[in-house]
């Protein structure tokens, strides 16, 4: 490489010899990954899906919870991460103003109805939330809506109310989850 031109990019031999070894690293994970794909390793529908570019805490890295917990309670795992998505956009260590914490934003008594310790604990707080939702799900026969508005709302509020109250937090958390849960499974059913 030309000198002037490292002297014009204000770099050193050091420097340029980091930023090669950095971009060789960067390369050989490419690589990598490219070749786990060829031979199946990766779902690739799953982690385009799941895939974060800003760098934040990733769905992917919640992937085998959520996977287990839906199993487990037979909850979609595509509304898993709708509400995960709604609630805390993934960051797992994300609490409310209202103390909701964690992934699912559990509310302290809620999770401790649930057992859940530590609701900053990723798998805790998933197995806790999606069992809640389970049981929300059970209660209103299937409906999922409902089932979302007594996430939010609380089930109290949606037997007063007889459906989804009339709360814009609760209508705008209901339609944003809706909003994913079925943009998720229409780009996926080709």
């Amino acid at each position: 490489m030309d000198e002037s031109l490292l002297m014009r990019l204000s770099l050193n031999k050091d420097s340029l010899a980091t930023v090669q070894q950095v971009y060789l690293q960067l390369m050989m994970k490419i690589l990598e990954r490219i070749q786990q794909r060829q031979r199946g390793e990766v779902n690739v529908a799953l982690e385009q899906r799941l895939s974060k570019p800003n760098g934040q805490s990733s769905p992917a890295s919640f992937a085998e919870i959520i996977k287990e917990a839906s199993a487990k309670y037979q909850v979609d795992e595509d509304l898993i991460e709708a509400v995960i998505k709604a609630e805390s956009d993934f960051d797992p260590n994300a609490q409310s103003s209202a103390g909701a914490q964690g992934l699912m934003q559990l509310m302290p008594q809620t999770a401790a109805d649930l057992g859940v310790t530590n609701s900053f604990d990723a798998r805790q707080n998933i197995y806790g939330g999606v069992r809640f939702l389970k049981n929300l799900l059970d209660y209103y026969s299937g409906d999922v809506s409902k089932a979302l508005a007594g996430y939010n709302a609380g089930p109290g509020a949606v037997d007063e109310y007889d459906g989804i109250p009339p709360y814009q937090e609760t209508q705008t958390y209901v339609k944003r989850v809706l909003d994913t849960y079925l943009q998720s499974k229409n780009s996926w059913s080709v």
